[in-house]
């Protein structure tokens, strides 16, 4: 956060709760705790907000505002055109300000809701103020914003109607590479080292990535060359490492790491293409991409120094989102085999990494 000379700030934070229970039995005695838990949490969310703040700058909850609406998809390679729904997408309001801003904003209110699987949704408790409304969708790359002002009064309820998001899309899809989650969970996150183990998550392959030391296994199953990916027979699943990280040569000292994905192109067409690029997360890292040429100076294509969120070391599956699309042009590319070379430079510390949500290749329109 950054406050200029003489600005003035105030913001509420909470009332926080905090529930201790317990349990005479010790058979089973987690589970009927995280049980009892789980249903005190349920009720504490039908009773936000509380009636009890004496706060004048805790706004009751008759003093708010509430929008409801729906939002579709339409991109002309998907299914045709049609409108799709915004099957379980992130909905919410915050401060005015580009596509993709409230993910950096601190100074705000931001309240925020899921749509169901047909679209539909309702964002309540809304403090009154000016808003933008944005949104994102799992399964579909970039960011939705509505251009219009949401201006919420005390007991509003704004109705929306139907919004349409418009994906980016240059083309009909090449190849792709993961799912445009925000998150690099679906690629390999490897096993744990034995005497590391956090055993909080054994049995819990969705929280894998939570295991201490796991940058470290890329030297292990890449000792002599860097990740290579073919798009016509790997699994990113299994192939596409969770984090790149920069190689470890020696105490305290590391090597910048190269990627290359390879594909086929059995002709290619006039027009420029287009490489769909979305991080979820960045660390002090320059991500540094050249087609065909690892040496190609200048670059096709660099991010700059980005990212601060340290999502490697902490253990984490993604941070900042950074989409990025680029324009590839025609002569870059050749019939027959390609390459793309992705490398990051930056190597002073291991956590100098970049997790990679999607990556998408479209070629021109025909």
């Amino acid at each position: 956060m950054r406050l200029h000379e003489g600005e003035p700030f105030k913001k509420v934070y909470g009332p926080v709760f905090a529930y201790l229970n317990s349990v005479s039995r010790v058979h089973d005695s987690e589970q009927v705790l995280w049980s009892d838990a789980v249903l005190q949490l349920s009720e504490e969310i039908n009773r936000w907000p509380y009636d009890f703040p004496k706060s004048e700058d805790f706004v009751p909850a008759n003093e708010r505002g509430r929008v409801e609406g729906r939002l579709l998809v339409q991109d002309r390679h998907i299914k045709g055109g049609k409108f799709v729904y915004g099957h379980n997408a992130y909905i919410g309001l915050a401060l005015p300000g580009d596509v993709g801003s409230w993910e950096r904003q601190s100074k705000g209110y931001q309240f925020w809701s899921r749509a169901d699987k047909v679209g539909n949704f309702t964002i309540e408790n809304i403090v009154p103020g000016d808003y933008n409304l944005y949104a994102w969708i799992p399964g579909i790359f970039g960011d939705y914003k509505y251009n219009t002002t949401i201006t919420i009064t005390p007991g509003c309820i704004i109705q929306l109607g139907s919004l349409i998001y418009n994906p980016p899309r240059n083309g009909p899809t090449v190849w792709e590479i993961g799912i445009p989650d925000r998150s690099a969970a679906e690629f390999h996150v490897p096993n744990p080292y034995p005497n590391l183990i956090n055993r909080l998550y054994i049995g819990k392959p969705l929280h894998n990535f939570r295991q201490y030391g796991l940058w470290n296994r890329y030297n292990e199953l890449y000792p002599n060359e860097d990740l290579t990916y073919n798009v016509d027979v790997s699994d990113y699943s299994r192939d596409w490492f969770y984090a790149q990280v920069p190689r470890k040569i020696g105490n305290n000292t590391f090597q910048p790491t190269a990627w290359e994905i390879k594909f086929h192109l059995p002709f290619v067409m006039r027009g420029n293409y287009t490489l769909r690029l979305a991080l979820a997360s960045a660390t002090r890292s320059n991500l540094v991409v050249r087609f065909n040429n690892p040496v190609a100076r200048p670059p096709h294509f660099s991010t700059g120094l980005i990212g601060q969120d340290n999502a490697v070391a902490r253990h984490g599956i993604h941070g900042l989102y950074w989409p990025y699309s680029v324009e590839v042009r025609s002569n870059v590319l050749v019939e027959g085999a390609n390459t793309i070379y992705l490398r990051q430079p930056k190597v002073i510390s291991p956590f100098q990494a970049i997790m990679y949500d999607y990556i998408r290749l479209e070629r021109p329109e025909a």
